[in-house]
């Protein structure tokens, strides 16, 4: 251990007494813990990630020791900074992400499409960064849990370098060490199949590929599958369902799925290298670049479901004062900025002089701000001892006190209130120091804003006051505090621009105690946004069962509909909540209500497949038969999306397999062969479809199968006693359709009937 002895050019062995004593847990795996914690002498967050040895295969510590002196020289804006070791604990000293895991942020907020659209290339720059490294630094462990998240949400690659193939060493041992560590999902089918070749770049961007579905559903691959089931899925060919991707997506979106797509290729050749990805990730990054918040699109038939975009706070782009190459002026002074920069408080105060408080820096900065951004109070009372203008405001119209906020700097806080900083004055987008107080569930921060005049209904330019943020971040201390300072006015009068109330953000975000809260201080659990969108509509998007049964319980109507006609109802169905949909048709949802389009409840969830939730609106009232827009039942819709499971559950209740939609007389056969959906063709004839029945151009569902050159259909049909001899409108059998087609192999079927 003496090469971390912290001389210079050396990584340090940190002792636990180089740590004030409250360490913090911030995480924890089945191998290791993670604690933020502070250096005494650097007065700096970091993060110590201890290795649990006793869980942990006896020599992966030691190749923690072995590498961590080379990983640490590792510098990039997406790579996460390592700082040492710390023996005593049996961890590595790393850089303190403030918002944790991607894995946790993805499960606890909902992301704007630009913001998904960052992540994923900002995570696309760090990998980048290490294969362009001499050899390539593979990752082997890129997975959702390994990308950390700044102040400002911007990604960070950690974990890297840890994992190494070794010579002889066989893939199956390999595979079961990846595995052991919950990397099941992320690991390529070349490293359980039969391919001889050691991992190499092409894993990581596997592994990317996965990470990149996570972000734009923020979901779990291979939700409860079992490892065999997810190794059985991955040797097939079989990927994560593109389905579970929002409906309401940006037109960037298919682009970028087919990044990902030739990401987890079959063929390990086949995939990208991250020079390419980086450089088309950027692409459509630029193309999204994050905007205000955006009201739910209401354009055409893409309504089926909401945009729940608005769930996170208007984008607000935080730009922390960063030391940058000191300028001219500062040359001229004494390289002020760079006594700063190396937290030479005592030199620093010491060069001070009067006309330095007056410079101004790149982006508006005063030297106030980058005084009170390095953490030191002593300096901070200096800097206004010489006069400096304690409301001075950078380029985007942060103050000091803004800037003490965002950093929790409480003692500088306590300064500048004392010294008269104003509490009400916000940046260029409105943001009082109480907003930024409020999103980060700084209790602290909160009281002693309000107790010195801080408005606690304060708006910023989209209508939100600090209450919604707390909400909507889950900070239920936070909450509290503004409502004993709220009028009982305001708190009636909170809505937004988009008429969305505290009550709204936390039912979206599951946040139960709050919306409890919220409840008991008199919120109304029927209370409507522009869309005319309830709490229970946005708990049921979100599928928070605990709070639908709250808001229910509370006296929330489950027959309120928005502007588009969905109830609650609707969108649990369309989503496959089974269990909201029990809830809500126990508490008098009206299980036929329709949508402006016509739709009920039992259409969407016949549309989407979800067939659990299909048998549970029979058993309580759905009517499978009703007709919604241009007649179409839920069976043409299960048809028309290929959902065979839900066309044999609507065949058992009894649904009419020869209705007819209204606008072209198609059955639900017809839409089946169009479809080419062999499998619903053969639960439809065995519930007695007419195979011969006519559409209103005389087509018959032989002619349509004939047309689309499916083989199976065209057999079945034809073993059923399909007519070759029916004419179309147009005079033409289905051996015709085939022939004009060009479709030889049906030809060839239909005149030799094998």
């Amino acid at each position: 251990m003496d090469c971390f002895d912290g001389s210079p050019g050396q990584f340090r062995d940190f002792r636990k007494g180089d740590f004030e004593a409250n360490w913090i847990k911030v995480a924890e795996s089945r191998f290791s813990q993670v604690y933020e914690v502070k250096l005494k002498l650097w007065r700096e967050k970091c993060a110590l990630k201890s290795v649990d040895t006793t869980l942990c295969e006896h020599n992966y510590y030691r190749r923690i020791i072995e590498e961590v002196s080379n990983l640490a020289k590792v510098k990039f804006k997406y790579i996460a900074s390592l700082y040492g070791l710390c023996s005593e604990a049996t961890g590595v000293v790393m850089e303190y992400m403030s918002h944790g895991s991607l894995n946790n942020l993805l499960a606890s907020h909902t992301l704007m499409w630009p913001k998904k659209f960052q992540m994923i290339h900002e995570a696309s720059m760090g990998m980048n960064f290490l294969h362009s490294m001499k050899p390539p630094l593979l990752h082997l462990n890129l997975k959702t849990s390994n990308i950390l998240l700044d102040d400002h949400l911007h990604v960070k690659i950690t974990d890297f370098g840890l994992i190494h193939w070794e010579e002889g060493t066989s893939k199956k041992s390999f595979m079961e060490h990846l595995t052991a560590r919950g990397n099941i999902n992320y690991i390529p089918p070349e490293i359980f199949t039969q391919c001889r070749d050691p991992p190499g770049t092409t894993f990581d961007v596997y592994s990317f590929g996965i990470v990149m579905w996570e972000i734009l559903t923020q979901q779990k691959p291979y939700a409860g599958c079992s490892v065999t089931k997810v190794l059985l899925h991955v040797s097939q060919g079989k990927r994560p369902c593109l389905e579970r991707i929002p409906d309401e997506k940006p037109l960037e979106c298919d682009p970028m799925v087919s990044i990902m797509q030739q990401c987890w290729d079959q063929d390990h050749r086949k995939r990208p290298q991250f020079s390419e990805t980086v450089m088309k990730t950027e692409a459509l990054s630029e193309v999204l670049k994050a905007p205000g918040p955006n009201h739910p699109s209401m354009k055409g038939n893409r309504g089926q479901t909401s945009d729940l975009s608005w769930l996170v706070p208007p984008v607000h782009k935080i730009a922390f004062p960063q030391m940058p190459d000191v300028p001219s002026e500062a040359h001229a002074k004494d390289n002020i900025l760079s006594l700063l920069s190396k937290k030479d408080f005592g030199s620093f105060r010491e060069s001070l002089r009067k006309e330095h408080v007056s410079i101004e820096f790149s982006g508006k900065e005063s030297l106030l701000h980058y005084t009170v951004a390095s953490g030191d109070a002593n300096s901070v009372k200096h800097v206004l001892s010489l006069g400096a203008d304690i409301n001075c405001v950078t380029a985007r119209g942060y103050t000091p006190l803004i800037i003490a906020v965002l950093y929790r700097l409480h003692d500088i806080i306590s300064l500048l209130l004392e010294h008269g900083a104003s509490v009400t004055q916000g940046d260029e987008d409105q943001w009082s120091p109480l907003h930024f107080g409020a999103q980060n569930g700084d209790d602290r921060t909160v009281r002693l804003l309000l107790d010195k005049g801080a408005v606690a209904d304060a708006r910023e330019k989209s209508g939100w006051i600090p209450l919604h943020l707390a909400c909507q971040n889950g900070h239920e201390t936070v909450v509290r505090l503004l409502l004993s300072r709220l009028s009982e006015d305001a708190f009636r009068k909170q809505e937004d621009t988009w008429g969305r109330t505290s009550l709204h953000l936390a039912s979206a975000y599951g946040h139960l105690n709050i919306a409890k809260l919220l409840l008991s201080q008199g919120a109304d659990p029927n209370v409507t946004d522009n869309s005319l969108c309830t709490p229970l509509h946005v708990s049921t998007e979100e599928g928070h069962f605990r709070l639908v049964r709250q808001l229910v319980k509370s006296g929330a109507s489950t027959n309120k509909a928005d502007s588009r006609g969905f109830t609650a109802l609707h969108l649990a169905a369309l989503k496959g909540y089974t269990g909201i949909c029990r809830q809500l048709l126990s508490n008098g949802a009206d299980p036929v209500s329709r949508t402006l389009q016509g739709w009920t409840p039992m259409h969407l969830a016949a549309l989407k497949g979800h067939e659990a939730t299909v048998v549970q609106l029979e058993n309580q009232g759905g009517c499978v038969n009703t007709r919604g827009e241009k007649g179409w039942t839920p069976l043409h819709l299960a048809c028309y999306h290929s959902k065979p499971e839900v066309v044999a559950k609507l065949l058992a209740a009894n649904a009419d397999s020869n209705v007819t939609e209204d606008s072209e007389g198609w059955t639900p056969l017809h839409v089946a062969c169009t479809s080419v959906s062999f499998t619903c063709v053969l639960h439809l004839i065995t519930h007695h479809a007419d195979v011969n029945a006519v559409n209103a151009n005389k087509a018959t569902p032989l002619h349509l199968a004939a047309q689309h050159a499916c083989v199976p259909i065209v057999k079945a049909l034809l073993l059923n006693g399909a007519d070759k001899t029916l004419l179309d409108s147009s005079g033409s059998t289905a051996l015709s359709v085939a022939q004009r087609c060009s479709k030889w192999e049906i030809a060839q079927l239909m005149e030799t009937g094998c």
